[in-house]
């Protein structure tokens, strides 16, 4: 099978401990892309904040290349950073979610298109954005009415312990759980999109707007937020480190993780010795 199409999560897949691509890891994309293959970042970060790992790649500002994010709630070309797909959430829903969390008195992040807002930042989780290199905004006042006109796309519980984010989510009404999609990421994250988005749709999304077809597509990932990615791939591939769950789901499961340069080992596997 020839690939076109090379789509990676970022943090614990892509990037390593350092939020850095590997060495090994930037060639081996650099020599797909000499064949025509498109690499593409899926994230659940926002395409603003990871302006370092397209640089590390040659991607900043480059024509005919993509980010899909905020976990496939939006899809832009690098290129001027154009918006060419978004899908929002509606401020009632968001507002629910993050009075649950007010009650919870829990670390919370607010996203809109281009900025993050953190309720009730913890010592650790600031310490952990900063090392991300992330920009944010603090707010302690229990109000979202400052976000009521912005362009809502996610927002998320921050706790490292599961079990706290299950009792979060059994808090949630009903009639809101059916109108977003769930998913998990980072060991810290319970994260919130809009109903039926997911980075799987996102990635067939984009594959569509280049006439791609899904079995044309690796897809890497490690966490549950992967696994819609994952499924739709041609061919889905799962990180070392990755959860059971997502290495059950997929195709291949690299020898190497994140810190060792797994996503190079896909595509020396996969493109690179079938050219």
């Amino acid at each position: 099978m020839k690939y076109k199409l090379v789509a990676s999560d970022l943090d614990e897949t892509l990037l390593n401990d350092e939020k850095h691509v590997g060495q090994k890891t930037q060639e081996a994309i650099a020599m797909a892309r000499d064949l025509g293959v498109i690499f593409v970042p899926n994230t659940g970060r926002g395409f603003t904040l990871i302006h370092q790992t397209l640089s590390e790649l040659n991607l900043t500002e480059a024509s005919n290349e993509y980010v899909i994010s905020f976990n496939g709630s939006a899809i832009t070309e690098n290129r001027n950073e154009r918006v060419i797909a978004k899908t929002l959430m509606d401020f009632a829903t968001v507002n629910t979610l993050f009075q649950v969390g007010v009650k919870n008195k829990a670390t919370m992040h607010i996203y809109t298109l281009t900025d993050i807002y953190v309720y009730n930042i913890e010592n650790d989780e600031k310490n952990y954005l900063d090392k991300m290199g992330f920009a944010y905004h603090v707010f302690d006042e229990p109000s979202l009415d400052f976000l009521q006109n912005q362009p809502l796309i996610k927002m998320l519980y921050k706790d490292k312990e599961r079990a706290n984010l299950d009792d979060l989510h059994s808090q949630i009404p009903q009639d809101i759980l059916t109108n977003t999609t769930c998913t998990y990421s980072s060991n810290r994250y319970m994260e919130f999109n809009k109903a039926g988005i997911n980075k799987g749709k996102g990635l067939l999304e984009l594959a569509e707007i280049l006439n791609i077809k899904p079995t044309e597509i690796i897809a890497i990932g490690d966490n549950t937020n992967d696994l819609s990615m994952i499924r739709v791939a041609g061919l889905g591939v799962a990180v070392q480190n990755a959860a059971k769950e997502v290495k059950d789901a997929a195709n291949y499961v690299t020898s190497n993780d994140y810190n060792h340069d797994a996503v190079a080992e896909v595509i020396k596997k996969f493109i690179l010795t079938n050219n």
